[in-house]
């Protein structure tokens, strides 16, 4: 089968790779390829022991006890039990049992809930919590989403993941090697190159979370490297709020990471405010790689030299449409009756906001110029994006428990963060519209195209309203590999974000107040 993206397998979801992006049906007819390699073929194990009562080895990752769970809370993950819920594939597997306990009270800018986390990238067989709903990311898994993942299932025991059924009983177990791994202190050499310090594990816990810490210093963020699994190094910026210097570091290390071509670094996701590495245990030790990280580190460039190129695209916007009121509606039938972002998510970004009324909400929409700051978010090139103008910043709560349903291409808010679904799939973002694919399945020519998605990261994002008939109609010229959206280059700089805030200092502040109030009332009526 034809390679795409790097990769001969399926992805169902998103119609690519194998034949024709779908299952295989009869009648279909299959190339057999040429016989591998025999240098190249490696043996094969022995086969398991299929018993439909599954324990799988956990790691720490990234995010733990104490900073957002307590470290009751995390014991309480690894005792269970455990069972797999009827939602499960690819993409995620649900399980069923205790209640988490959360060591702060809600996300802040994140959101409500506790588990919201600034966007972070995930690991494959991470074990993110949806709320209070524990979700093991899949192979079909998002890049990265808004919500903690305390703890992340081996590679050695991900083959596993593919066997679980629903209701089959799941033990999640410490990985003994989780606590042998943890770094040792730098080696001779530069301290200030290599200053940060190890944060031991404590031998009744899963290996610390964050591995090492590095102060911040000539108005440098501090830098915390966090365990995901064992193989993925997490690098994260300062404390857990809204900071596009922080974002343009994070571009700042990517690249120099990039260029120092590490041998064993297999994959680089950017999130908002950190980085993950995933590198190759069997080619690159994790203390190795964190004292790569540490001489990068010391290394970079000031944020505000950083310039970067980007581009303004204009995207069409159906607002209410009705296939994103259908979600709403879905969601309030078969998930949460009395979720408080029931029956109307703009009404309640309005009110969880402080706006006078639902016209306040699209015209602040309309208005805003949002920077993308991240990718794959929620599957296939969709953009978490931030308003370049913090007069524009809208926050909200993210769906807890999440929507089992969202349309392609639904436009919400989650956090801070406003978002363009790529495909169909689960969701947690306050839904206000829908628009044009962002990621393309072919050209106009009918192929698939060597870069199918729509945006980059630091384009600057903005909507102009249309009907839902007009949006349709977007739509399928889209589909068809036509575009339909309107792209100018430019550049991006902090000194963009600096100018707003230097010229508009007591709107801002208003603008915060106002939306922090109304943010705190919903905080009360939630607890209550």
């Amino acid at each position: 089968v034809p390679v795409a993206l790097g990769s001969r397998s399926t992805f169902l979801a998103g119609a690519i790779g194998g034949h024709e992006g779908r299952v295989l049906q009869a009648g279909d007819r299959i190339a057999i390829g040429p016989a591998p390699d025999a240098a190249a073929a490696r043996p094969v194990p022995p086969a398991p022991t299929l018993t439909g009562d599954w324990t799988l080895r956990v790691q720490h990752g990234p995010h733990g006890a104490p900073d957002l769970l307590t470290p009751a809370g995390l014991r309480r993950l690894l005792a269970g039990p455990w069972t797999v819920h009827g939602h499960a594939d690819r993409t995620g597997i649900r399980l069923s049992g205790p209640t988490a306990e959360f060591a702060r009270r809600d996300g802040g800018d994140a959101g409500l809930h506790p588990s919201n986390v600034i966007e972070t990238p995930y690991a494959l067989g991470a074990i993110m919590l949806s709320g209070d709903t524990p979700i093991v990311v899949g192979p079909d898994g998002p890049s990265l989403g808004g919500f903690c993942a305390p703890l992340c299932v081996v590679r050695e025991d991900r083959w596993k993941l593919g066997q679980l059924r629903p209701g089959d009983p799941v033990t999640l177990e410490l990985d003994a090697a989780s606590r042998r791994d943890t770094p040792a202190a730098p080696e001779s050499g530069d301290v200030a190159a290599r200053s940060a310090r190890p944060v031991p594990a404590d031998t009744d816990e899963p290996a610390a979370a964050v591995l090492a810490e590095r102060p911040g210093r000539d108005g440098q963020p501090d830098v915390r490297y966090r365990r995901a699994g064992d193989e993925n190094v997490v690098v994260e910026y300062g404390e857990p709020s809204i900071d596009f210097a922080l974002r343009l570091r994070i571009h700042g290390l990517q690249e120099a990471i990039r260029a120092r071509a590490l041998p064993g670094v297999r994959d680089l996701t950017p999130g908002v405010r950190c980085l993950q590495v995933r590198f190759d245990p069997d080619r690159l030790t994790l203390p190795r790689l964190l004292d790569e990280l540490q001489r990068i580190e010391h290394d970079l460039p000031a944020t505000d030299a950083l310039e970067v190129p980007a581009r303004v695209v204009t995207m069409p916007l159906s607002w209410a449409d009705p296939e994103a009121v259908k979600a709403m509606r879905h969601y309030q039938e078969h998930v949460f009756p009395d979720a408080p972002w029931a029956p109307d998510n703009i009404e309640y970004i309005r009110r969880i906001n402080g706006l006078p009324d639902v016209q306040a909400v699209q015209d602040t929409i309309l208005d805003a110029r949002y920077v993308v700051v991240g990718l794959g978010d929620v599957y296939l090139g969709a953009p978490v994006a931030l308003p370049l103008d913090p007069r524009h910043q809208l926050v909200t709560t993210k769906y807890t428990p999440a929507r089992t349903w969202t349309p392609e291409n639904a436009v919400g808010i989650g956090g801070a963060f406003l978002c363009v679904y790529g495909m169909e799939g689960p969701g947690g973002y306050q839904l206000f519209g829908r628009t044009v694919p962002v990621w393309m399945r072919r050209d106009a020519d009918g192929r698939t195209p060597a870069k199918p998605w729509l945006l980059r990261h630091f384009d600057v994002l903005r909507f102009e309203l249309v009907s839902a008939d007009q949006l349709l109609r977007l739509r399928a010229r889209a589909k068809d590999g036509h575009h339909v959206v309107s792209i100018r280059e430019r550049t991006f700089s902090l000194a963009d974000r600096r100018a707003l805030e230097t010229a508009h200092p007591t709107e801002i502040d208003a603008h915060r107040e106002r939306r922090s109030a109304a943010f705190q009332r919903e905080r009360a009526s939630w607890a209550a």
